[in-house]
């Protein structure tokens, strides 16, 4: 029986199980080749839908603090 004090059995945003379930899956569908059929699906059907896609993205992007520093990447595609 796990205690609360038991470092394997954390919750939360440090709950370590989930976070490495999250990360085999995310891993098999990369390596299945789902990525781009699931980027075509997930594009916007009708200008509508593409203007509230813009501006959800508008508004999630107004709570960032920016960029992490140490992120030196380039998306793929963009200069």
């Amino acid at each position: 029986m796990k205690t609360k004090t038991d470092p394997t059995s954390v919750q939360g945003e440090g709950d370590y199980k989930s976070a490495k379930r999250y990360g085999e899956s995310v891993r098999s569908f990369v390596k299945a080749g789902k990525v781009k059929d699931a980027a075509t699906k997930a594009k916007p059907n009708t200008p509508l839908e593409k203007q509230e896609m813009e501006r959800a993205e508008t508004i999630g992007q107004s709570h960032s603090k920016g960029e992490d520093p140490g992120v030196t990447r380039k998306a793929r595609g963009k200069p």
